[in-house]
């Protein structure tokens, strides 16, 4: 497990646009699906990290408690499932079923989409406004597994409120900080580094 900080995309960059399976109803999930929100979230999770795990209630608490307002949420997992078998498209549905999540969970089998989204780890979020222009990227809040502090999501829900609100969130922005995605051999992109 490599501990691997948000790559910080600029400010501005326009969401790439995906069509990816959502695990649980098999729907094809892509920008369009949200063409009548004010904000989209793009989360990069998955199954098996102890960072997602330390967060994923949270997580499908963000989902309920924004289920009727004019955010979208979409959580993607790009895992090498030959090596992470526990990130594999059925047990991603397991976890989004167990956990309750109101938002599709899609799987990145290319991993093409998280390489277009720069994400670095899990957990790793992109929050964009209603032009699609990223307002928000990094940490949920400054909990971690084995510090102590209480998980909250106090960054990226006050991000999410400012945008809501038609207003743009403060730029001063933590890095998220979770295990790296797990590449396949041959298709790190770039920007992985190995720390």
């Amino acid at each position: 497990m490599a501990r691997t900080e948000s790559t910080m995309l600029a400010l501005g960059t326009v969401a790439p646009d995906f069509q990816l399976p959502d695990v649980v109803s098999g729907q094809t999930i892509s920008l369009n699906t949200f063409a009548d929100k004010k904000a989209l979230l793009v989360m990069f999770i998955c199954r098996h990290c102890p960072y997602v795990k330390h967060v994923q209630e949270e997580l499908a608490k963000l989902g309920r408690d924004y289920k009727d307002t004019g955010l979208g949420i979409v959580a993607i997992s790009a895992n090498d499932v030959a090596n992470y078998p526990d990130d594999a498209p059925e047990s991603l549905k397991a976890m989004a079923t167990e956990l309750g999540f109101t938002f599709p969970l899609c799987y990145d089998e290319s991993q093409e989409t998280a390489k277009a989204y720069t994400a670095a780890c899990t957990p790793d979020f992109f929050l964009f406004d209603g032009d699609r222009k990223l307002v928000y990227r990094g940490q949920l809040d400054d909990s971690r597994p084995q510090n102590g502090l209480p998980v909250t999501g106090k960054d990226l829900r006050a991000a999410i409120d400012a945008v809501l609100a038609g207003q743009t969130p403060s730029e001063d922005q933590k890095p998220s900080l979770g295990c790296n995605i797990k590449w396949k051999p041959g298709n790190e992109p770039a920007y992985y580094s190995q720390g």
